[in-house]
């Protein structure tokens, strides 16, 4: 499943978007987000995250460092002898 949301993100990263100026608001681009969040959270949690940071990249949004957010493990329970 991960692979079909990454193939338009490659798509787009390696064919369309060197034929447009630079654009994005944020670092890491938009593109490389998406597919970083994909790869870390899956497709549907890692799709939801691309949907949000896009969602935020306008004119009026902010601007700057806006990393992937790291995965929270919980913490491993001990067991009582």
């Amino acid at each position: 499943m991960k692979w079909l949301l990454l193939l338009p993100i490659r798509f787009y990263r390696y064919v369309i978007s060197p034929m447009l100026p630079p654009r994005c608001r944020y670092e890491p681009t938009c593109s490389a987000y998406a597919e970083q969040a994909i790869r870390e959270f899956g497709a549907i949690q890692g799709g939801w995250l691309a949907i949000k940071r896009i969602s935020r990249c306008h004119p009026f949004g902010k601007h700057g460092y806006d990393p992937v957010p790291s995965k929270v493990t919980p913490p491993c329970r001990q067991q009582e002898p």
